[in-house]
């Protein structure tokens, strides 16, 4: 059970493939994704910048990336990710589908958060004579602070399990060791260890989140 023919040193490389793919695509991912998340509400019907053509060109295109699971958009978008990078495997390789992936996946998260917001606020807010600008800024984001953080930290658990998929087509991180070693070699201990890497690394995430949006709430 506890015999394994990989190294600590591969262990740890491993782990820091899925860190950075994680941290690149979350970051990446963000900047298009809040800002997506933000149009989606400013722009739906009764929004503060209300523009239905360009809402309902929107929202579908999200449904549809969202629509696909992460391995299949992994596959399909091959000849893209070669185009950027210059390859199809390795970790810089499964970053392009990640960020693909988590972009429309942060833009609901957060569409979601900002609707969680009490109208009543937002229509003080113009009732003041606020700009949509300053409404967005002043107003609709500082509300929704706490659930943003809540929204990204669930992101990010949703990035490190697609990390773990990106292994089945040589994407490195945990899920590549899991994969090569842990399932094709037969090594239990490897699939035994990789489970307990990404458990502490989801459970640590989560506990940052729950902690920040806490503190945050407070003030």
């Amino acid at each position: 059970m506890f015999s394994t023919s990989i190294t600590s040193e591969q262990f740890l490389k491993a782990i820091i493939e899925t860190i950075q793919m994680v941290g690149v695509s979350l970051f990446v991912g963000s900047l298009l994704g809040v800002p997506l998340g933000i149009l989606l509400v400013i722009t739906r019907p009764g929004g503060v910048l209300e523009n239905k053509a360009l809402y309902t060109g929107l929202n579908p295109v999200i449904n549809i990336i969202r629509s696909l699971p992460f391995i299949i958009l992994l596959v399909a978008i091959i000849p893209l990710t070669r185009a950027i990078v210059n390859t199809s495997i390795g970790t810089s390789a499964a970053i392009v589908p990640l960020i693909i992936y988590i972009a429309p996946y942060i833009a609901r998260l957060v569409e979601n958060s900002l609707l969680e917001v009490n109208p009543g606020i937002l229509e003080a807010a113009e009732a003041m004579g606020a700009t949509p600008l300053q409404v967005i800024w002043y107003f609709l984001l500082p509300e929704a602070i706490g659930s943003l953080i809540l929204s990204l930290t669930t992101a990010t658990i949703g990035l490190i399990g697609a990390t773990a998929m990106a292994g089945t087509v040589g994407g490195g991180g945990v899920g590549d060791l899991a994969i090569v070693y842990g399932y094709q070699r037969f090594d239990k201990f490897v699939m035994f260890a990789t489970v307990i890497i990404l458990i502490i690394l989801v459970q640590g995430i989560q506990s940052l989140g729950n902690t920040l949006a806490r503190k945050i709430r407070r003030y």
